[in-house]
C-alpha cells in the first residue's frame, strides 16, 4: 500500500493533455494578447484615419507595430515568470524602451488634433507591457509616461488624468489576471504538498505497523536466542527445543511481515474511517463516512477498501466530494471527480488486488463511472444469504 503512494500527486489530463493548471496558464496568456492586439490594432486604424499623408500612415503603422511586438514579447514573458514571482528578462524590456523613444518623439512632433490618438496607443502598449512586472516602481514610471506622453501630446496639463486612467487600467488589467493565475498555482502548489504529506502520513503508519510486528517477535527471538546459547553452551538438552522455538518465531514473524506487505494485516474499521474523512477534508474534500450496521466480519477488507479507494481520489482524481456508505448489503465509495485508477494495472496491488481478495470471499466486486462520479462497490448481498 505504501508503494502504491510513492508517486506525487498526478493532475488529470485535460484538454491537450494539459492540466487544470496549464489550461488557467494557457487561457490567461491567450486573452491578455487577444486583448493586447485587438486593441493596439483598433487603436492603430482610429489613430491612421486622423492623418494625412500616406507617410504619417506608414510611420503611424511601423510606429505601432514595432513596440507592439515588443510589449507583446514582455507580456509574455511577465505571464510565464509570474507565478514563481521572477522579474522578466532585460532584453524584452530594453528593446520596448528603446522602440518608444523615437515613437513618442515622433508623436510629439505632430499636431495636437493628430497627436492624441498615437499618444494613446503609446500608453496603452506600456499599460500592457509592463502590467504584470511586480515591481511598484516600474508601475508609477508607467503611470508617470502615461501622464507626460498624453499631456505633452494634447497641449494640455488636464489630458494627464487621461493618461494616467488609461496606462493604470490596462496594467490593472494585467496585473488581476496574472494575480488569479498566481493564486490558482499557489492552490496547484498546495494540493500536490497535501499529496506529499499523504504519502508521508502512510509511510509513517506503515513503519509502525513493521513496528510493532517485527520489533515483538526480532524481541522473542534475540531473548530465545541468548538463552539458547547459554543452555548449549552447559550441554544443557533443553538447548535444542529451545533452537526449534527461535526458529518457529522467526517463520511467524516473515508470515506477518507477508501479511502486513500485502495490507491482510486486521485494521481498525473505525480508526481508518476517520483518518480517511480527516484527510480528505485537510487535501480540502467534502467527506462524509457511514457504514453502520457493517457486519464485523468485513471490517477489515472494508477498511483496505477504504484506504486504497481514499489514496486513489487523492492521487488520480479532481474530487470535491466523498461519500462512504453501507446500504442493503452493499459498501460504495463514491465521488464526484473522474478517476482514472492507475493502481489497477501491473503490480498485485491496488483495486485490482482487492478485487481478488473479494472475489476469494465470494463479494462482489465493481469500479467504474457512474455518470459523473466514479464509484467503487463491493458487493456483499450473497455473502450475507449464506
Amino acid at each position: 500500500m505504501a508503494d502504491s503512494l510513492h508517486a506525487r500527486l498526478p493532475r488529470l489530463p485535460r484538454w491537450g493533455g494539459r492540466t487544470d493548471v496549464q489550461l488557467v496558464d494557457l487561457y490567461t496568456r491567450g486573452s491578455l494578447h487577444l486583448v493586447y492586439w485587438f486593441l493596439l490594432v483598433m487603436g492603430t486604424l482610429a489613430t491612421m484615419g486622423e492623418l494625412t499623408t500616406t507617410g504619417q500612415v506608414a510611420v503611424a503603422a511601423l510606429a505601432a507595430l514595432l513596440p507592439g511586438l515588443a510589449g507583446a514579447w514582455l507580456m509574455h514573458e511577465t505571464v510565464l515568470r509570474y507565478p514563481a514571482g521572477e522579474a522578466p528578462p532585460r532584453q524584452p524590456v530594453v528593446l520596448l524602451v528603446v522602440l518608444t523613444f523615437p515613437v513618442v518623439a515622433w508623436v510629439l512632433s505632430l499636431p495636437a488634433e493628430q497627436a492624441v490618438g498615437p499618444a494613446l496607443v503609446v500608453v496603452g502598449t506600456l499599460g500592457f507591457a509592463f502590467g504584470g512586472v511586480r515591481d511598484r516602481r516600474v508601475q508609477a514610471v508607467v503611470l508617470l509616461a502615461g501622464a507626460l506622453v498624453v499631456a505633452a501630446a494634447a497641449g494640455s496639463a488636464a489630458m494627464a488624468l487621461y493618461g494616467v486612467f488609461l496606462a493604470g487600467f490596462f496594467a490593472f488589467t494585467v496585473q488581476s489576471s496574472l494575480w488569479l493565475l498566481g493564486v490558482v498555482t499557489e492552490l496547484d502548489r498546495a494540493r500536490r504538498t497535501q499529496a506529499d504529506l499523504a504519502v508521508a502520513e502512510e509511510r509513517l503508519r506503515f513503519s509502525r505497523d513493521v513496528h510493532d510486528v517485527m520489533g515483538r517477535h526480532l524481541a522473542t527471538i534475540a531473548v530465545q536466542a541468548e538463552l539458547a546459547a547459554t543452555l548449549a553452551e552447559r550441554g544443557d538438552e533443553r538447548a535444542a527445543p529451545l533452537v526449534r522455538q527461535v526458529r518457529s518465531t522467526a517463520h511467524e514473524a516473515m508470515r506477518e511481515a507477508r501479511e502486513l506487505a500485502r495490507g491482510y494485516r486486521p485494521l481498525d474499521l473505525g480508526q481508518e474511517l476517520q483518518g480517511a474523512v480527516s484527510l480528505l477534508r485537510s487535501a480540502g474534500i467534502e467527506a462524509h463516512a457511514d457504514l453502520d450496521g457493517l457486519p464485523e466480519r468485513w471490517h477489515a477488507p472494508v477498511a483496505r477498501l477504504v484506504r486504497e479507494a481514499v489514496t486513489n481520489v487523492l492521487r488520480h482524481s479532481e474530487a470535491s466530494r466523498v461519500t462512504i456508505t453501507y446500504t442493503g448489503g452493499t459498501v460504495e465509495v463514491r465521488n464526484d471527480g473522474v478517476d482514472v485508477s492507475r493502481a489497477t494495472a501491473g503490480d498485485g496491488s491496488g483495486l485490482r488486488s482487492l478485487a481478488a481478495d473479494a472475489a476469494e470471499l465470494g463479494a462482489g466486486w465493481e469500479h467504474g463511472a457512474d455518470g459523473d462520479e466514479f464509484v467503487v462497490r463491493l458487493r456483499l448481498a450473497e455473502v450475507e444469504a449464506t
